[in-house]
């Protein structure tokens, strides 16, 4: 008489459960084993799903046309998160910042308020995040200048904002395709046909 081999039992990880009032940006360096690149939004989790080639190659191409063109002053970081408050720690895919809130290497997070630019590379399942609620908590922790980047038959198309000082709310400044050639937060000028 055989013996059917026993089925390997499905195991769901266990995630740390909230505690009342939700998490705090704190939480996100010590609670233990979080996915990479987790994010912390209006006091919740938030786990990011592995990305495309097309999101690798957008934010290489503009992090590259960044550093090249990025003045003395502020530097460039991809994938790090940044402090808005308590209960908020987004993790823009790219930021220029203040280059005196650069610390010896060892830091997991900026000040939002050393923040200059946001970017925001659309991925699908984070397209309602990077299009609405990332955008407004950005903007209300005063962020000047914000870029959303779409995918459009195969390439990046750069939506550019700039805060309004009156309504506190981004206005849409551009739509650029094949060049993203500004004058603010300072001079740039990227082939965004470059790796496509």
């Amino acid at each position: 008489m055989s013996v059917a081999p026993k089925k390997p039992e499905h195991t769901t990880p266990a995630w740390p459960t909230p505690p009342p009032g939700g998490y705090t940006a704190d939480d996100l360096d010590t609670l233990p084993d979080l996915p990479p690149h987790t994010e912390l939004i209006d006091g919740s989790l938030v786990f990011v799903s592995p990305q495309s080639s097309f999101h690798d190659n957008t934010m290489f191409l503009l992090r590259l046309g960044l550093l090249r063109t990025v003045p003395d002053g502020l530097a460039v970081k991809g994938e790090m998160t940044i402090v808005i408050n308590d209960q908020q720690r987004p993790e823009p895919d790219l930021i220029v910042l203040r280059a005196e809130a650069l610390g010896n290497g060892d830091e997991t997070r900026y000040d939002a308020a050393d923040v200059l630019l946001a970017v925001e590379v659309v991925s699908p399942e984070s397209r309602a995040r990077d299009r609405e609620t990332k955008p407004l908590k950005y903007a209300k922790a005063g962020i000047q200048h914000y870029w959303r980047v779409e995918k459009e038959d195969g390439k990046p198309v750069v939506f550019v904002f700039e805060l309004d000082a009156e309504t506190g709310a981004y206005t849409l400044t551009g739509t650029y395709r094949d060049q993203l050639k500004l004058s603010a937060p300072f001079d740039i000028d990227i082939d965004l046909t470059l790796a496509y």
